[in-house]
């Protein structure tokens, strides 16, 4: 198993330490700065709201665009599938000339 590191990241204004290994500690700060960012935009955007609808606002945001992008790769896994298949009868036809 791989060594954990352990890693302190802040997500509004918050200081959180988790162990994540090697290979994704990259996507996880990445990540922090999405949603970190995601947050100022919409504090800068809805002035009057707390912290805790902020992080709300980009919580709803980011799993939204996760279940878009994970439809969007389930899609493009049909897609492929259909071009095997036409690709299949293709070189099934071409074989038989």
């Amino acid at each position: 198993m791989a060594e954990l590191l352990p890693v302190n990241v802040v997500v509004a204004d918050r200081t959180f330490r988790l162990r994540v290994s090697q290979e994704d500690e990259e996507t996880l700060r990445r990540t922090v700065k999405l949603i970190n960012d995601k947050i100022i935009e919409y504090k800068n955007q809805l002035a009057g709201k707390d912290m805790q609808d902020y992080v709300s606002m980009a919580l709803l945001w980011f799993a939204t665009s996760q279940t878009k992008n994970a439809g969007m790769l389930l899609q493009e896994n049909d897609n492929m599938q259909l071009l095997q298949s036409i690709e299949t009868i293709l070189d099934k036809a071409l074989s038989e000339q």
